[in-house]
């Protein structure tokens, strides 16, 4: 049932307008097993946070929501901290129950200031609104996935005792396409990845990746505000998983030394019409793009240093990018080479898409998806870019 309406919502979210929120709330109100509702939203770093409204309290109140945003990192001030929350309804999901048990929904929220206009340091209220003016102004729709590896630890906070142990174990030898049916990795895989289909990912396909103990999930295309709640959702199912199996989901990019880090590609493409703008109908090489395809490259590539801290937030990001452990740390663009910045795969008319790979799982979605699609169509600088003139990524975080 839960996977039948995800669906169905996700489908009304989709074509806009108000009848998903129509029949969210309608689902809420008639419903006899859910009694409380989850409410989420990230801070400037990325961080997801949730708290629970009785759903009699939020149908009645959903106007006039406030909270203390002193004690989120990133937000007000203790003297200015009172913020709003605005109930985002399309984005509305069932949670599993087999997961997080019976009559469980999560819903996420866009953070208003004190007046109810957009908070300057919600990354997902700034994104929703840039994507919601370009698509009134050039009917334009921005398309997005992530294919987001992680690593499955021995024990439950493994990342919280870190400090002590100064260690982590992994959960199993296994690598790349090679896990036991009945193996710890492969069990973890497969209850995620029913998790994932019953919120209406529309998984594609899912694997154990090239180090020992990696995992990587995939799932649909879709409208790029989606696709950066899936990635938090993602995150969210995986450590829940692995906390109920006793273990730990990690998305620290270079958690161990000596094996390929984390990474976080993410795909990219436009549309307009039903038309997919990168693609080139006389094309003569199956990876060939538009002039807007390349151009949107292009300018990304220009402001790569800028972007990199986006794209590369912490510390142990940069730690990933080493080209001995397969880490895209080159600026440019390639059809076949793994250790571009950007990769162009080969696709048809409805699948071409540039996928961005010197990405970390711990950078903030929203202020990602932001500044990528912001700077690929808007920004000024020259549209010129040779990849002869290689040059790496920087290799700390103040460069």
């Amino acid at each position: 049932m839960s996977e039948t309406l995800n669906l169905k919502w996700k489908k009304l979210r989709l074509l806009g307008g108000k009848n998903v929120e129509i029949e969210v709330k309608k689902y809420l109100e008639d419903s006899n097993t859910v009694k409380a509702i989850t409410v989420a939203f990230s801070d400037i770093e990325g961080r997801l946070h949730t708290l629970d409204y009785d759903k009699n309290f939020l149908l009645k109140n959903a106007d006039n929501l406030t909270f203390d945003g002193s004690s989120i990192r990133g937000f007000t001030t203790q003297s200015e901290s009172d913020l709003r929350l605005a109930i985002d309804w399309p984005a509305c999901y069932i949670l599993p129950p087999k997961l997080f048990g019976e009559g469980k929904v999560l819903v996420f929220a866009i953070v208003q200031d004190r007046n109810g206009h957009f908070y300057k340091s919600d990354l997902r209220g700034q994104l929703k609104k840039y994507l919601e003016k370009l698509k009134n102004s050039s009917e334009i729709t921005v398309y997005a996935a992530a294919e987001i590896e992680g690593f499955l630890f021995q024990g439950t906070g493994a990342e919280k005792k870190f400090n002590n142990t100064r260690k982590f174990e992994l959960a199993t030898t296994s690598g790349y396409y090679n896990a036991l049916p009945k193996g710890c990795l492969r069990e973890f895989i497969d209850q995620t990845a029913d998790a994932q289909r019953a919120m209406g990912f529309e998984n594609e396909k899912d694997h154990p990746e090239v180090s020992p103990s990696q995992f990587e999930l995939n799932w649909g295309y879709t409208e790029a505000l989606v696709a950066a709640d899936q990635i938090q959702l993602y995150k969210l199912i995986c450590r829940v998983v692995a906390d109920n199996l006793g273990m730990t989901a990690s998305f620290l990019p270079k958690p161990i030394v000596g094996i390929n880090g984390n990474g976080m590609h993410v795909n990219l493409s436009l549309c307009q019409d039903d038309k997919n703008l990168f693609y080139k109908s006389d094309r003569k090489e199956p990876d060939e793009l538009s002039e807007m395809g390349i151009s949107f490259i292009n300018r990304i590539l220009n402001r790569a240093n800028d972007l990199c801290l986006v794209m590369n937030s912490s510390v142990n990001s940069y730690r990933r990018l080493d080209p001995h452990y397969e880490a895209p740390n080159e600026i440019f663009s390639s059809c076949i080479d793994r250790g571009a910045m950007i990769r162009i795969p080969i696709g048809n008319e409805k699948s071409a898409r540039i996928e961005v790979r010197a990405v970390s799982p711990d950078a903030n979605p929203y202020l990602l998806l932001f500044s990528l699609i912001s700077v690929g169509l808007d920004d000024q600088t020259s549209l010129d870019f040779s990849n002869s003139n290689r040059k790496l990524l920087p290799s700390n975080i103040y460069t």
